[in-house]
């Protein structure tokens, strides 16, 4: 397969993130849209990276998938926190953490 086609599933896995993003109001599911997002993004590294022969994007792309584990790990306390509280896993009920 050519690069192009990677390219062009990664732009399309971004632009179904995007939209997940701006669409939902669920907690759950817009980090599922983020994380779809950044897999997207993996994905276009490593072509990148395969286009030029070197090792740079794979490295780039194991240490967005360290901070991407890192930020659901804390994501998913704060949605478990306001799940806990109000017994809805909503956006609009993120304004709870202020008091």
């Amino acid at each position: 397969m050519a690069p192009s086609h990677y390219l062009i599933l990664a732009s399309i896995l971004f632009t179904i993130g995007a939209v997940g993003v701006l669409v939902r109001r669920n907690a759950i599911v817009l980090f599922m849209c983020v994380e779809l997002m950044l897999n997207a993004a993996n994905l276009a590294l490593v072509t990148f990276s395969r286009i030029n022969g070197d090792l740079n994007g794979q490295i780039m792309a194991f240490f967005v998938m360290v901070v991407a584990a890192a930020e659901v790990v804390v994501g998913l306390a704060i949605i478990m926190s306001i799940f806990r509280s109000r017994r809805s896993a909503s956006v609009d009920d993120a304004n709870l953490l202020k008091y």
